[in-house]
């Protein structure tokens, strides 16, 4: 197992020590501490959506270091939330669990089609926490998308100069996208593209549906016949499309579901070649025991200890 993680180490040959030693902080911690793959909890949805619609369905969430204890006790990779919840806890829980900063974040009260997230955190904040890495969100599709990717670019130059990883979720919107087009397996294997050339370490992307979006991109994938029948095989694809898997890809868990449905999930990211998931609402919107047996099963999918 250690051979895997010098494996994927070995794919960021351009990093400094700082940097490398804490990827592999990443991927040796937790239940799934060496196996080269991924559970890690979020919680960015308080800013996001908003106190009540985050955490109502299990008050003990508007407590920060309720977050910090779940992610531990149920040994996951990482615990990444914004600036606010962190500060909260990281002195307490020093050392316990790599931590992930979320440097900038979008809310609801403002909610355009073209979304533009503000910058909430920096570089030296992460530090000052005794982060591993920071996390960044950009929004291919939105017509503010090119301040988005400038403004990760500069990070992410300060960020590596530090010695920390780089986080980054890329969600497509924005007005020239459908609903349906955000999912679409096309632009969401693009949106993992463009972080990867932004200089990403790891990419978190939304789970790809068979939809095609662009005319012209459905051409080429009707033509080379490419395999995206299956959610295994789209997954396959957008690993395929972070430099032929040679940058770590995980997938987000979206809104609350049913566990089989998000298990199903978990197994089409491990036989496609995924390397885990980034699971926050189907996490933490349910009582501690509930939500500890449940990401268990998932890291057991992950570790091949279930099926």
């Amino acid at each position: 197992m250690a051979d895997r993680v010098q494996e994927i180490l070995s794919w960021y040959s351009s990093d400094n020590a700082g940097t490398k030693t804490n990827i592999a902080r990443l991927l040796r911690h937790g239940k799934l501490a060496g196996t080269g793959k991924l559970v890690i909890l979020p919680v960015d949805q308080g800013f996001e959506h908003g106190p009540a619609r985050s955490f109502a369905s299990n008050p003990g969430g508007y407590n920060p270091l309720y977050h910090f204890q779940l992610a531990i006790d149920a040994g996951c990779n990482a615990y990444a939330a914004p600036l606010g919840f962190l500060e909260a806890g990281a002195s307490q829980y020093a050392g316990q669990i790599p931590l992930i900063l979320k440097l900038n974040s979008h809310d609801t009260l403002h909610d355009e089609k073209d979304p533009m997230p503000s910058v909430t955190g920096s570089v030296s904040d992460a530090l000052r926490l005794g982060c591993v890495a920071v996390g960044f969100t950009i929004y291919p599709g939105s017509s503010h998308c090119n301040a988005m990717y400038e403004q990760l670019r500069a990070i992410a130059e300060d960020a590596k100069d530090c010695g920390l990883a780089v986080v980054v979720w890329s969600y497509p919107r924005g007005s020239v996208l459908s609903k349906e087009g955000e999912t679409a397996i096309d632009v969401v294997a693009y949106a993992a593209q463009i972080a990867a050339q932004l200089g990403a370490h790891v990419i978190k992307v939304k789970l790809p549906t068979a939809h095609l979006e662009q005319a012209a991109a459905k051409k080429v994938y009707e033509s080379a016949k490419i395999p995206i029948t299956t959610l295994a095989e789209r997954v396959k694809h957008v690993v395929q499309s972070s430099f032929d898997g040679r940058r770590i890809v995980i997938f987000s868990g979206g809104a609350k579901s049913e566990d089989t449905h998000v298990f199903e999930e978990a197994r089409a990211i491990r036989d496609g070649g995924g390397f885990g998931s980034i699971i926050g609402r189907n996490s933490f919107q349910r009582p501690k025991a509930e939500a500890m047996k449940f990401l268990h099963t998932i890291m057991g999918v992950y570790s091949g200890e279930m099926q």
